[in-house]
């Protein structure tokens, strides 16, 4: 069959670029077969999608890389990259677009579940891409036959085989998402929401780029009076801070590494690779990054419990808009993210509207309560934890305000944690502010939604499903644009991919269903039949997304109604 592939590429040479359709098919490579699944309409568009599928055995791996789901993601994400470092190499351009291309999904800093590489029965499919090579619109068929039976070869055959595998390098892998894992579920036993191992270096090198800071990197290294062990199985207990469940509030100067500890806990919720330096930094899985988004759509949300009596008698248990102010979409994202299922919220100071985090007693004298709608995180974060037990972590570094209401106050001092619980709590007696709490005596009711049917279309012109995704930033699902750029969860293009065809999935549905009920019954089909089912093709390019995420993602959708 290899021979067969070869002759035909060759006989193509000088053909108009569609006659590349006629080697779409399975291949017989002696250790692998070859399918090619889809075959690219011109050299500049989308690449073919290539898989190889080999037998489990054949490839020597070991079962104990792939006995149990933690392992096999590990084990699929290594492989992944492995063949991205064979591939890269033999990529090379030999013609018009993508010609010459051989490429993979390539994951970043986090080992996600991913569709690049699969264990499917007792095969290993790989799936990747490949530019067939065309001068102009004519085909190349020495160069795509050199490309596909030579450099593809070479890539699967020094990849996806344990004989070419460095097996201590795969077994840190594994290892290091096993022990995340196991950090993780020690959270709730411990009653925690985050741990930052000692020995963290939490420095990106910007922040547009997630991988470790090139310089010299200050180690964290947790105070002794919130310092916890949490068991791991290969790297046995771990130390470090633990931030307990409640109310949290992270202080310093500017530049002292406040943020730096929220966005590590913020991707904590997701495994990291050996060497990123956050490997033992985990957060409780369904924490969620609430900010302000000038402009973001809400629909049919009950944003009531911090903000009412709006002018015009405008109704704020059942409030819509398309352009949201920061601090309306900020209290929006909170009733979203409880409504989701986060029992974590992550707020910056940087990143919200101050009249939703503060009012001080000054403004209290000035403008009388009813005269403001808006009533201040700071008089309901308590209702939050103690009524409906989510906790909140938050970095504060212009008001004190927090102090009184806080479990626990960590301090940043050149990176370094300090406890100052006891002195903030000094501070808040010492220094009353005499402001009137403002937030009742319960934190207020939540409303029960549902998605009313035919607002989600993925229909694009004569294209009856469409869709399309910008790097992490945004989703384009029929004549939608979703602008996801404020969704901290997402931190791989594959999971907007995947999220896209959810959506899709959710609009053939044919009666109004429970906004949650809708969550919860793509996370059910995910958890039994994996990201293959959000596809009737083989795709490479899928990852997973978390339950809170698509929320977040739905509620950006400007049709959305509920």
């Amino acid at each position: 069959m290899l021979i067969k592939l070869e002759q035909k590429l060759v006989s193509l040479e000088g053909e108009n670029y569609g006659s590349y359709k006629q080697i779409k098919g399975c291949y017989n490579f002696e250790k692998f077969d070859l399918l090619i699944d889809y075959i690219q309409g011109d050299p500049f568009a989308e690449p073919s999608r290539v898989r190889a599928r080999i037998k489990l055995t054949a490839t020597k791996i070991p079962a104990y890389y792939y006995e149990n789901k933690i392992r096999e993601i590990a084990l699929r994400d290594f492989l992944t990259r492995h063949f991205h470092l064979q591939a890269k190499p033999l990529s090379q351009s030999c013609g018009s677009g993508k010609s010459g291309l051989i490429s993979i999904d390539l994951p970043q800093q986090q080992i996600l579940d991913k569709t690049s590489v699969l264990i499917q029965g007792d095969f290993l499919d790989l799936r990747f891409v490949c530019g067939l090579p065309a001068n102009g619109r004519r085909i190349l068929g020495h160069a795509a036959s050199k490309m596909l039976t030579q450099y593809v070869k070479q890539a699967v055959l020094s990849s996806m085989f344990f004989s070419a595998i460095d097996e201590d390098a795969l077994k840190k892998h594994v290892h290091t998402a096993e022990d995340a894992e196991a950090l993780r579920s020690e959270l709730i036993k411990k009653e925690l929401v985050g741990f930052i191992a000692n020995g963290s270096k939490l420095a990106r090198r910007s922040g547009i780029d997630d991988r470790p800071f090139q310089g010299d990197s200050i180690a964290f290294q947790s105070m002794t009076s919130l310092e916890v062990g949490l068991n791991t199985p290969h790297s046995g207990i771990v130390k470090g801070l633990g931030i307990k469940q409640g109310v949290t509030v992270i202080v310093g100067g500017g530049y002292h590494g406040k943020s730096t500890i929220l966005k590590a806990l913020e991707t904590g919720v997701y495994n990291h690779i050996p060497g990123d330096g956050r490997e033992q930094v985990v957060c409780e899985p369904t924490a969620m990054k609430i900010r302000a988004e000038d402009g973001r759509s809400v629909s049919g949300v009950s944003i009531t419990p911090f903000i009412s009596n709006l002018p015009l008698e405008r109704d704020t248990d059942n409030f819509s808009t398309t352009n949201a102010s920061g601090s309306t979409s900020q209290a929006a994202s909170i009733i979203e993210a409880i409504e989701a299922g986060s029992r974590t919220l992550l707020i910056d100071e940087d990143t919200s509207a101050t009249n939703f985090m503060i009012r001080d007693r000054r403004m209290q004298a000035l403008i009388a309560k009813e005269r403001e709608p808006i009533t201040p995180f700071s008089d309901k974060v308590r209702q939050i934890k103690d009524s409906l037990g989510i906790s909140t972590v938050l970095v504060m570094g212009g008001s004190g305000d927090y102090f009184k209401l806080a479990d626990c106050v960590i301090a940043m001092d050149c990176y370094q944690p300090n406890d100052v619980t006891d002195r903030a709590h000094q501070i808040a007696q010492q220094f009353d502010t005499g402001r009137v709490d403002e937030g009742g005596e319960s934190f207020g009711s939540l409303r029960k939604r549902s998605i009313l049917q035919g607002c989600i279309n993925s229909r694009q012109g004569k294209r009856q499903e469409f869709f399309r995704v910008r790097r992490t930033e945004e989703i384009e699902v029929g004549e939608e644009r979703i602008n996801c750029q404020a969704v901290a969860g997402l931190v791989h293009e594959s999971q907007l991919r995947s999220a896209a065809r959810a959506i899709i999935a959710l609009s053939k549905t044919k009666n109004n269903q429970s906004f949650v009920g809708a969550l919860e019954s793509v996370e059910r089909q995910l958890e039994l039949q994996g990201l293959e089912s959000l596809s009737t093709e083989a795709f490479g390019n899928l990852a997973y997304f978390r339950k809170v995420d698509l929320a977040a993602i739905l509620n950006r959708m400007r049709n959305l109604k509920t």
